[in-house]
């Protein structure tokens, strides 16, 4: 009889074993399924809070160019400079206004000091005998944006100290591409690849529309 009865528990045992099983297996799924709906839509929101982030920086940049181009074109229409030139340009030599030349000192071109101007000393890289190097460069000081596009329309307008007509090809270029190719030809820059940075941005941005129809 004793053996009988311990049979009967022993199924009874397995029984409740399986339902516990059972129902441990189905609190399982639950919880896998919730904690997978729950890192599904974190990925979701942080992938749209990543393109939020990003549209408000394109839209910074939009607005900072919007900003510049009314400028752009009246320097255009007194010096002759072209404006999406202009513009582009202040957008690679600033990275975007972010250089702690553009935004401490006012100088979206990196343009450098002359004797007796106001400036600051900053470390800048140079293209030299086919390698990057980097040295401290002097560079001018301005009391406003405004002030650094105008005087890099008469930089270009003017010349330099050395040569009056230092950027005489950059003044007779008719369109974007051949200023800008004038710009390295000239010798404002040493970098190799500037005149196509500069085509690349203006065309990214369709900073073209910005330039006064040449006579």
């Amino acid at each position: 009889m004793m053996a009988k009865k311990r049979r009967k528990r022993s199924k009874k045992q397995l029984k409740k074993l399986k339902k516990l099983n059972f129902w441990i297996l189905v609190s399982s799924i639950i919880i896998l399924a919730i904690l997978a709906t729950f890192v599904s839509q974190t990925v979701i929101y942080e992938r749209q809070q990543t393109v939020k982030k990003g549209d408000m920086t394109r839209e910074n940049k939009i607005a900072w160019i919007n900003q510049l181009a009314p400028y752009a074109r009246q320097l255009q229409e007194k010096y002759g400079v072209i404006a999406s030139i202009s513009i582009a340009q202040a957008i690679l030599e600033s990275d975007w206004n972010t250089s702690t030349l553009a935004s401490k000192y006012n100088n979206l071109y990196g343009i450098k000091a002359d004797a007796g101007q106001k400036s600051v000393v900053l470390p800048t890289q140079e293209f030299e005998n086919g390698q990057w190097v980097t040295i401290q460069g002097r560079f001018a000081a301005y009391d406003s944006w405004q002030d650094s596009m105008k005087a890099h329309a008469k930089l270009l307008y003017h010349g330099t100290s050395w040569n009056s007509a230092q950027y005489q090809h950059v003044l007779a270029a008719k369109d974007y591409k051949a200023a800008a190719v004038a710009l390295t030809q000239d010798g404002y820059a040493t970098d190799p690849t500037y005149a196509k940075k500069l085509i690349d941005v203006i065309q990214e941005w369709h900073l073209s529309r910005f330039d006064v129809p040449q006579k």
